[in-house]
């Protein structure tokens, strides 16, 4: 079968997102490497999958120095852009491997936001899309020694950041459930029960949700307090028959609040000990359309 620039959109898509940790802007990136694409005469591309991955890699670095410099007007945290993954199997269609699905994790893009964008694209390019040292430096225009460089900063900032023993997804539709029960019950207990003593909570609103958060929350009594505050004023804002669903966002199970065919909020977790240590909630309804 001949190549063509729709047998690698996919794949495209699937850099953007990890790169940018936003679909939109991920799609973005996609449709202006098909223009350049377009542009470029058909004799001088040697490779096209070399060419477009140059071409979308150097685009999103581009978009993530711009991204950092917009975040300092956001208002309150910035998570990323959540996605259903039982509707975007392209995004850990790569041998489906256990670390496909981690390197969509909200929690796993949340780290990658600290690293400089040139460590973002070699980590991505070679831990999780295995390409060598050679490749990634054409690529990106840099010397194999810079890029060598680059990745042992970056896999050694993340490792000092990672959960080391994270909860299997069972234990987390397990805390999940409990959790969501004692919230909605208005179970200050219960909710206590199921939090790590030294919780975070983060929420992103954007300035465009109801009772949304302008810093985290840290502590179990805090947050449980906050969480059961919020959410009689959320369920109160919220469409005559919406309700909350166990679903799979990111590769990890999630808590969606939905009404009417919309969604209004994304839950997630991350657990160690079988107690919830981070929770994340997006609310900013301009990163639900994936949702």
């Amino acid at each position: 079968m001949a190549e063509s620039f729709e047998s690698y959109r996919s794949y495209l898509f699937a850099i953007g997102y990890r790169m940018l940790g936003s679909a939109m802007d991920a799609e973005d990136m996609v449709q202006e490497t098909y223009l350049r694409y377009q542009a470029t005469p058909p004799e001088t591309i040697r490779s096209l999958k070399a060419f477009l991955t140059t071409v979308i890699t150097r685009l999103c670095m581009d978009q993530l120095h711009l991204a950092r410099r917009n975040r300092d007007q956001y208002l309150g945290p910035w998570l990323p852009e959540p996605i259903i993954t039982t509707e975007t199997p392209e995004l850990v269609k790569v041998e489906e491997r256990v670390d496909m699905y981690e390197s969509i994790s909200l929690a796993f893009l949340v780290l990658l936001e600290q690293l400089q964008p040139a460590e973002r694209a070699v980590f991505l390019l070679r831990e999780v899309f295995e390409y060598d040292y050679t490749e990634i430096a054409a690529f990106l225009g840099k010397s194999e020694m810079a890029c060598r460089q680059s990745f042992s900063r970056a896999k050694k900032h993340l490792g000092d950041h990672r959960p080391r023993f994270p909860a299997s997804p069972e234990i987390q539709k397990q805390l999940l459930t409990g959790f969501m029960r004692a919230v909605q019950a208005g179970e200050m207990t219960g909710l206590i029960n199921v939090l790590a003593e030294d919780v975070t909570f983060w929420g992103d609103g954007g300035g465009k949700a109801l009772g949304a958060v302008t810093h985290p929350i840290a502590g179990r009594e805090a947050v449980a307090q906050f969480l059961l505050k919020t959410w009689s004023v959320f369920r109160s804002s919220l469409p005559e028959g919406a309700h909350v669903e166990l679903s799979e966002v990111n590769g990890q199970p999630a808590l969606v609040t939905r009404a009417g065919g919309r969604a209004y909020a994304v839950l997630t977790i991350e657990a160690v000990a079988q107690r919830i240590r981070t929770i994340r909630i997006i609310a900013n309804p301009d990163k639900l359309a994936h949702v």
